[in-house]
């Protein structure tokens, strides 16, 4: 048990990789550990579709790096901002051994007459999903390699999906790069027990300190925002 959480609380997020491939065995146990994370109704609403082919990565990050440009254009960001975050965007998944685009399929998930709880459905399938993703980046870590959880493709769902030909009923959500760590990241600043934990009820007190005051990020450019 102790091995379990000293890996939940030893792994980062890595954002830069050795030059060296992952072995085609490693990533099939990686992925396996997948189907073992829990989901609703057993439904394993998880599909992932693996990148390891330069051009197959140049594909996607440029499809979704033009929607990018787009949107920070509209945000007022200066032109030479606006390219630099960009192709540093591109560069950080183009150079990843590997690129995990995860997706989530309501194929298997329940069907109700009513929004409301159609909607809930489908909040439902997105936790499932995310479950599975954790999974992917225990394994990852358990077996010498890093990975980081990148939220650019709900951003940008009709572009990804154009890019690698996902048909309509399957939602690109989140992407994960992943390789040989070539970086050693310092523990993040994490909000203490006493935080986000309630009993009984859920209260203001000291349970509500902000991100500010935590000195978190509140906000940056989605295609670089990583969990």
């Amino acid at each position: 048990m102790s091995q379990i959480i000293d890996a939940l609380k030893q792994r980062r997020s890595i954002r830069k990789y050795q030059p060296r491939s992952v072995p085609k065995e490693t990533l099939r146990q990686i992925l396996e550990t997948a189907s073992y994370a829990p989901s609703a109704h057993n439904a394993q609403p998880w599909r992932f579709i693996v990148l390891t082919e330069a051009e197959d990565k140049t594909v996607l990050a440029d499809a979704m790096a033009q929607v990018w440009l787009v949107e920070l254009e509209k945000d007022g960001s200066p032109k030479k901002m606006r390219w630099a975050t960009v192709n540093r965007s591109i560069d950080r998944f183009t150079s990843a051994p590997v690129l995990l685009l995860a997706c989530m399929s309501m194929e298997n998930m329940d069907v109700y007459s009513d929004e409301k709880r159609q909607r809930a459905e489908h909040d439902l399938a997105v936790q499932s999903l995310a479950a599975a993703t954790q999974n992917l980046l225990l394994a990852a870590h358990a077996n010498g390699l890093g990975a980081c959880w990148y939220c650019a493709p709900i951003f940008c769902q009709d572009a990804v999906r154009q890019a690698l030909g996902i048909p309509d009923n399957v939602e690109p959500q989140a992407l994960l790069t992943l390789g040989y760590p070539a970086e050693t990241p310092k523990t993040p600043k994490r909000l203490a027990f006493e935080n986000f934990v309630f009993y009984g009820k859920m209260g203001l007190g000291s349970g509500s300190l902000s991100c500010k005051k935590m000195g978190l990020r509140s906000g940056s450019g989605y295609f670089l925002f990583s969990l």
